[in-house]
């Protein structure tokens, strides 16, 4: 069970289950929100006491992780789904919220199992910290027990606990880059930050380039594919791992692209659903999927951005980009309420002549902390760009590379995994000293 602690009998805490609550113990909620991952399209009906946790429940149902999953709340509690399931089949899973004393619950519990069609799955949210409680209910075949009050990222990690198979390779992160405006260097950042992603922690990654007309992957990584996303995008249905592979362009031995074929003969009428489909189709064969979107807003941009992992915007240090940056992360945090807000990128910095907001300024109207920034340096970025090199190929000891180190690492929440193995020259010096004392 997520976030528990059974004790062991003879400690002298029998009868008492210790449940983390999310905003202590659980830890940060960008970590519980990586845990919960997308749910299958399953039927989920829950039967609440309290409008506080139908709430909970309407809240998480509106998440991108909910987004295929049919979800519908009814008042009532435990007692309610008894009666309904005698005259309806049930779902694929039933939450049920009960303040029932132990034996009241156990009791409804029996009569709604006499209902419950097999394979559906049963989550109990309860008002009782009781271990006597908890095995009764693991032994009654109960997938889960919560315990109130429950957040909704608790809630959708237990319902992920329940359909993600824990043995098989989970879903791959989306993260996807967009502009503030167009020029900015979106591309050029999202492109580098992949590369070193892909370097670091040696696993796969691919970019999907889903500017068609004008996109820079093919360019950047020095790659002329025949094939890539826009034969994905016509026919989205037929889309497999085995067609996935003859259409990747692979760049390295951890990267691969989704390049765009940038022919300007035909029009590109992308939808939301062919997108989503071969999305989901690349993350679930690759650990990492970045997503190059284009300074376009369409209905289908705005379903990659709401349905992402993670948004990175980047920005250049002028008022347009400062409204439209706004714009974007006052969107974003009303449509994604139970993920973290997009990270910022401000690229292009300290451009010689050129008056500038100042990244403390840009920070204080978004109140939001920039991720990392990036200088202006147009003879390495333009002769990476004319090489088909990324920055660390092309020079490891450009600033810039250490900034696209550092994104890859930030946008995955992990530190820096080389920070552990660097040792001061003065350590075995120190270590004399500590002996001594």
């Amino acid at each position: 069970m997520s976030n528990q602690a059974v004790p062991v009998p003879g400690s002298g805490d029998e009868g008492h289950l210790d449940l983390a609550h999310p905003a202590h113990e659980a830890g940060p909620a960008e970590d519980m929100g990586a845990r919960a991952r997308p749910i299958p399209r399953i039927s989920i009906q829950a039967f609440c006491e309290n409008a506080a946790m139908a709430e909970i429940v309407q809240i998480a149902s509106e998440d991108r992780r909910l987004a295929k999953a049919h979800v519908s709340v009814h008042m009532g509690g435990i007692e309610a789904a008894v009666a309904h399931y005698q005259q309806n089949p049930t779902p694929n899973l039933i939450i049920v919220e009960s303040s029932l004393p132990r034996d009241h619950v156990i009791a409804e519990l029996d009569r709604l199992a006499e209902s419950c069609d097999a394979g559906t799955k049963v989550i109990v949210v309860g008002h009782v910290n009781d271990i006597v409680l908890y095995r009764d209910l693991l032994r009654r075949g109960v997938s889960e027990y919560l315990i109130e009050p429950v957040a909704p990222l608790q809630l959708m990690e237990a319902i992920s606990g329940l359909y993600n198979n824990p043995e098989t390779e989970p879903v791959g992160h989306v993260y996807a880059f967009i502009g503030a405006k167009g020029g900015v260097g979106s591309s050029t950042v999202c492109h580098n930050a992949a590369w070193a992603l892909s370097e670091t922690l040696k696993s796969n990654v691919v970019i999907a380039d889903l500017d068609l007309a004008f996109g820079t992957t093919g360019l950047d990584f020095n790659q002329d594919p025949v094939q890539g996303i826009a034969d994905a995008l016509s026919s989205p249905e037929r889309l497999d791992e085995v067609l996935l592979d003859r259409l990747l362009t692979k760049c390295s031995e951890h990267l691969s692209i989704f390049a765009a074929p940038v022919v300007l003969d035909r029009d590109y009428d992308i939808s939301v659903a062919g997108c989503d489909q071969v999305i989901d189709v690349v993350r679930q064969n690759v650990p990492y999927v970045v997503v190059d979107l284009p300074h376009t807003w369409t209905s289908w941009t705005k379903s990659v951005l709401f349905q992402a992992d993670e948004v990175i915007i980047t920005a250049a240090p002028d008022l347009a980009n400062l409204r439209n940056a706004k714009n974007i992360i006052d969107l974003l945090q009303n449509a994604r309420r139970n993920d973290s807000r997009p990270r910022l990128v401000m690229n292009m910095v300290n451009m010689p002549k050129r008056p500038e907001i100042s990244v403390k300024e840009f920070e204080s109207a978004l109140d939001l902390k920039v991720m990392s920034v990036i200088e202006f340096d147009a003879e390495t970025f333009g002769q990476a760009a004319n090489n088909g090199q990324m920055i660390e190929e092309l020079s490891s000891r450009a600033k810039s590379a250490a900034a696209f180190h550092d994104i890859a690492l930030a946008m995955t929440h992990r530190r820096d995994i080389q920070q552990g193995k660097k040792t001061s020259a003065l350590a075995p010096l120190l270590e004399k000293l500590k002996i001594r004392l």
